[in-house]
């Protein structure tokens, strides 16, 4: 299993996966040269990604999306109401519609709801030959009910948008601040901290922080308040790192 974060942010996310013997793109957020760009970088062809997976609607997880499908061909996974909620791709043809867990010739996924202003959001975990992960984005709060698909995966890309202090007293808009902090809007780094505490276990070998805000965060912030949690619970882990919005991560292989 090869994972590598090529970009991750309010101004757009996109996921290289390898696993199995299947290529997946986690959202496609990005515009196309700068996903093939990326892919080229770190050896892989962008004809050659099998399928899309998408989380939500939103622009900065689908802004790349019909430009990626028509050149590529690529299978779109996606729930129902969420794919008849984006027009742009309404003609494509090869949908695979996911609404709980399929099969996909040895590799299994299971797509479950998150909590997000966005008809049908979702989060994904894949698994193949004993290798899993997860990624968890764009979520007010991850329902205890998902945990069971979520402990102890071998890689967690797992958000942590905001510290609570630096959105309370920074730029944005009262009615913004309200959103992001909502039940439907994006997990904050001590909550990130408390559920991945909670999931971890003695398969996991990484933890990548995900969909960090540049105005409302700091990847300092988000790594001590990871860190300390697993203090105060006495778990011993520290491979863990930040994703970036315009720098990709390293390639991580399990």
């Amino acid at each position: 299993m090869k994972v590598v974060v090529l970009s991750s942010g309010s101004k757009g996310n996109v996921t290289y996966l390898e696993i199995g013997r299947k290529k997946f793109l986690l959202d496609a957020g990005r515009n196309y040269k700068y996903i093939n760009e990326n892919l080229k970088e770190i050896g892989v062809n962008i004809k050659d990604v099998d399928y899309v997976v998408i989380t939500h609607n939103h622009t900065d997880h689908i802004a790349g999306l019909k430009t990626v499908l028509d050149k590529t061909g690529a299978a779109l996974i996606i729930s129902e109401k969420m794919f008849y909620s984006i027009p742009d791709i309404s003609e494509y043809k090869h949908v695979i519609i996911v609404e709980d867990t399929i099969d996909l010739e040895g590799v299994h996924v299971t797509s479950f709801k998150s909590s997000h202003d966005a008809p049908d959001s979702r989060n994904y975990v894949f698994e193949c030959n004993g290798k899993s992960i997860c990624y968890v984005t764009d979520t007010g709060y991850v329902n205890y009910r998902n945990f069971k698909y979520l402990k102890n995966l071998d890689v967690y890309l797992f958000e942590s948008n905001h510290d609570i202090e630096l959105l309370t007293h920074g730029p944005y808009p009262d009615w913004l601040k309200k959103r992001v902090l909502s039940s439907e809007g994006h997990l904050c780094n001590k909550d990130a901290s408390i559920y991945l505490s909670k999931l971890i276990g003695n398969k996991t070998k990484k933890i990548i922080l995900i969909h960090l805000s540049e105005t409302n965060n700091l990847e300092s912030i988000a790594l001590e308040t990871i860190n300390n949690t697993f203090l105060e619970n006495d778990i011993k882990f520290n491979n863990i790192s930040c994703a970036r919005q315009n720098e990709r991560t390293e390639v991580v292989e399990i």
